[in-house]
């Protein structure tokens, strides 16, 4: 099962009002483990980024306007997530931008039944509570001190929010950090550990005399061990 946790930034909050995407990060799950496989892109919106937003992305007008626009990122991102459900927290938000920026470019949209929302898990599962990802995190105890150094980033929150999903989903299989971490197929398979079969079986840890006597006392049972009698007869 392939599943791609997405998250993206933006220019604001409507795309309505003209705001454009700025970033996207995806991260490859497969089977609820985390492959390394990645897509990453800073985008320019062709336009300028509000300080609101600059402060919460710590992308601004400068630092995007030699990126590549949408237009040359849309290919590779659609082949990077194919078919794959996506993981996405707050889903109506990146996918009513990704729509705006798609539709700019006469491609289809991103269905919603494609999308996984982990805000809405959430809050099922703990009504009441905050189910923002950052409070999701504490819950979890999953480490927010990159956010403290480097603030939103679509990639940051998105490596987060596959962590979040992982125990929103029943919680981190043993070993998953270090098959995460594996870079190559290889060393991937090879943080599996194989059952190896025994060379030789172990050895009874009945005695001989007490083999005896535990057949002497079922066949003192005659036809009170029925288990004995329907397999004779």
């Amino acid at each position: 099962m392939r599943e791609i946790v997405l998250d993206t930034e933006t220019t604001g909050l409507e795309p309505s009002q003209g705001h454009r995407v700025i970033e996207i990060g995806c991260l490859e799950l497969r089977n609820r483990t985390p492959t390394g496989a990645k897509y990453h892109a800073y985008i320019n919106p062709e336009r300028d980024v509000p300080e609101e937003s600059q402060r919460i992305t710590n992308l601004s007008t400068e630092f995007l306007r030699d990126k590549p626009v949408f237009a040359d990122v849309a290919e590779g991102f659609l082949e990077f997530i194919g078919d794959s459900t996506l993981v996405i927290h707050n889903a109506e938000f990146d996918l009513k931008f990704l729509n705006a920026e798609l539709s700019r470019l006469k491609k289809p949209p991103i269905a919603p039944e494609r999308a996984t929302d982990t805000m809405l898990i959430a809050r099922r599962r703990f009504p009441g509570a905050s189910a923002s990802l950052d409070a999701l995190c504490r819950r979890f105890d999953i480490s927010l001190d990159e956010r403290k150094d480097k603030g939103h980033g679509a990639l940051l929150d998105a490596a987060l929010l596959a962590e979040v999903y992982l125990e929103l989903s029943g919680g981190r299989q043993p070993g998953l950090e270090l098959i995460a971490a594996a870079a190559t197929r290889e060393e991937r398979a090879a943080a599996f550990k194989p059952v190896v079969p025994r060379p030789a079986p172990l050895p009874p840890r009945l005695t001989a005399d007490e083999i005896s006597r535990h057949e002497a006392a079922i066949a003192g049972l005659g036809a009170s061990a029925i288990w004995k009698v329907q397999a004779e007869a």
